[in-house]
């Protein structure tokens, strides 16, 4: 008789800090997996709600998860600390307001074994209320079952999500992998690393992850106008930027640049009206430090944000915000014109002829006819 072969054991691990109303959907699609041989390590980071009670009682009925309790130390201690508890051959971390639809992790479980891979990646939809929506552009990474190294798709580096992707242990180990601490935005550094340090890479097409949209305005990610939120996400691409350049592929560090490290100013560019002068300040000097040898007007970037990255650059604090609130009133793309130098997008009240015209210059693929 043929014995069947034991599945490897799949750490997953789930920092909370008071989420009680949002924990136990999180828990229970992990705990919903028919990956069967898991384990949940929820790390309570200090909560002051109910969390590490709604955590314990799922512990007691449930012998696959496993409790620790911190003091509050923030979200990449948090993950590390339950990296310390997991004893999985393979390594997950899901947020506790979030989903993992059905099926997810037997999706990166099979890609692993099958490729080799060091670990998985797969796409990522968000959730708002019960609505599910795949992200266009992680779509579009994760368009093709693919499995290489970073070179051959660094655009893939843009995927910088922590929870989206299944870890082999010994590759997380090997690579010295960690969480930033004390700082937000810890995904991208960790995972840049990642990427740069993989044999291969695994990329599926299946949607992985859901992402909880939360209108509260407690999420880290709608809090981009505070002083504390810009120093961090310049510290974290300067971190991520140093990986790539220490990889030394030309390649990578050009996309990564141009593509990926600009990928979301445009958030932060929509914040410029109503700045104060110090977070204004800090928006120049780091767009300055980040593409004051390369503009942003090169970058990945839609049109509208090119020009405003070039006028951040520029100091031109009256026309970045004059062309985000022209942005806020419109309910679809810039208006566009052509000139005898060709198409370029047009801002009301803008000068052109101050502005250098690669800021206002259109991709053939952006001209509407």
């Amino acid at each position: 008789m043929r014995l069947r072969r034991r599945s490897p054991l799949l750490s997953v691990v789930v920092p909370v800090y008071d989420v009680e109303a949002y924990l136990p959907a999180a828990l229970d699609s992990v705990l919903a997996q028919t990956h069967e041989n898991l384990q949940v390590v929820v790390v309570d980071d200090g909560s002051t709600d109910g969390s590490g009670a709604v955590a314990d009682a799922y512990a007691a009925r449930d012998p696959r998860v496993l409790v620790v309790h911190t003091e509050n130390r923030g979200l990449g201690a948090a993950r590390n600390e339950g990296v310390r508890h997991a004893t999985g051959d393979l390594l997950a971390f899901a947020d506790s307001d979030d989903v993992v639809p059905p099926g997810a992790y037997p999706v990166l479980v099979r890609e692993l074994t099958r490729t080799g891979a060091d670990f998985a990646t797969g796409s990522v939809a968000r959730l708002d209320g019960d609505t599910v929506s795949e992200l266009p552009w992680m779509r579009r990474l994760h368009k093709d079952r693919l499995t290489l190294p970073i070179e051959q798709h660094p655009e893939l580096l843009g995927d910088v999500f922590a929870w989206n992707k299944l870890f082999r242990r010994p590759f997380w180990d090997g690579a010295e992998l960690a969480w930033p601490e004390g700082i937000r935005y810890e995904d991208q550094p960790t995972t840049t690393a990642a990427y740069v340090r993989a044999r291969r890479v695994a990329i599926v097409p299946e949607v992985v992850y859901h992402w909880r949209i939360r209108h509260d305005g407690s999420s880290i990610t709608q809090q981009r106008s505070s002083l504390d939120d810009l120093r961090d996400r310049w510290t974290t691409k300067r971190m991520s930027l140093a990986t790539v350049e220490a990889f030394g592929s030309k390649k990578v560090s050009k996309v990564f640049h141009d593509r990926v490290l600009a990928g979301d100013m445009h958030r932060y560019f929509a914040e410029i009206p109503g700045c104060s002068d110090a977070w204004w300040d800090l928006l120049v000097a780091g767009v300055r430090e980040f593409w004051g040898s390369r503009s942003l007007v090169h970058s990945g970037l839609p049109p509208v944000h090119r020009l405003t990255g070039w006028l951040v650059e520029s100091g031109r604090r009256d026309d970045a915000t004059r062309v985000m609130e022209y942005v806020a009133t419109l309910g679809g793309p810039v208006p566009q014109v052509r000139t005898p130098r060709g198409p370029r997008i047009d801002v009301p009240g803008l000068d052109p002829a101050t502005v250098d015209p690669a800021a206002l210059a259109l991709r053939d693929f952006e001209v509407r006819v």
